[in-house]
């Protein structure tokens, strides 16, 4: 029996990769050259730093370990920037009237995200209070596919993980909710989802009575 949804935040309640590549795209235009959205391809599922040494190698540029440092902590407060001004009509379809259908049916809801700036999102979005616990960047130390974000979802409501059902737009989500033992629908492709127990677009398309079919 599901008990508790866990979510992802990125492509699942909120996009915020435009935001990430304008972030990009400033920071190498400081440093002299263009950053494109064909570019931009390269750094998707890719951490901030491995992101950074592409954005240098697409510029021609060679930097040393402390300047990358610098350099990726410049990107991040652009980035910051940016989403302090975010409206809570950037929601994604469907993402705030599943939430309340969770919350109106009884069930606990948890956000799992590897995003340190989840806060700061979801008070933009005005979504806090739709969530019972919230775990992110700062909670954690291994990165998806490892469980730790959703095991520690699971701890924070109370709930068995076989009682819980993990809300994924990444391969790596998708991994890291069956290595808790967790449910798991897919929000994005067939192709790159496939391991999920349900495929959609978008929460606009998930209902309560396909929470219960997913046992």
């Amino acid at each position: 029996m599901i008990k508790a949804c866990l979510f992802d935040l990125d492509g699942v309640i909120v996009d915020t990769a435009k935001y990430h590549f304008i972030a990009w795209k400033q920071l190498a235009r400081e440093m002299g050259f263009d950053f494109t959205e064909q570019d931009n391809e390269r750094l998707k599922g890719v951490s901030r730093m491995a992101s950074l040494d592409i954005l240098l190698e697409i510029g021609g540029v060679t930097k040393t370990e402390q300047e990358k440092e610098e350099l990726a902590h410049r990107k991040n407060e652009h980035y910051v920037s940016f989403i302090t001004q975010m409206k809570p009509d950037e929601i994604l379809p469907g993402a705030r009237e599943f939430l309340l259908a969770c919350k109106d049916a009884g069930l606990a809801t948890a956000l799992g995200s590897a995003s340190k700036n989840a806060m700061t999102i979801l008070n933009r979005l005005e979504l806090n209070d739709l969530f019972d616990a919230i775990i992110d960047g700062t909670h954690t130390s291994k990165a998806k596919p490892d469980p730790e974000v959703f095991l520690k979802g699971a701890e924070a409501l109370a709930a068995d993980p076989e009682n819980c059902v993990v809300f994924e737009d990444a391969e790596a989500g998708v991994e890291a909710a069956l290595a808790a033992g967790m449910y798991c629908v897919g929000i994005g492709s067939s192709e790159v989802l496939n391991k999920a127990h349900l495929i959609i677009e978008g929460l606009h398309q998930m209902t309560l009575d396909q929470l219960e079919n997913l046992q």
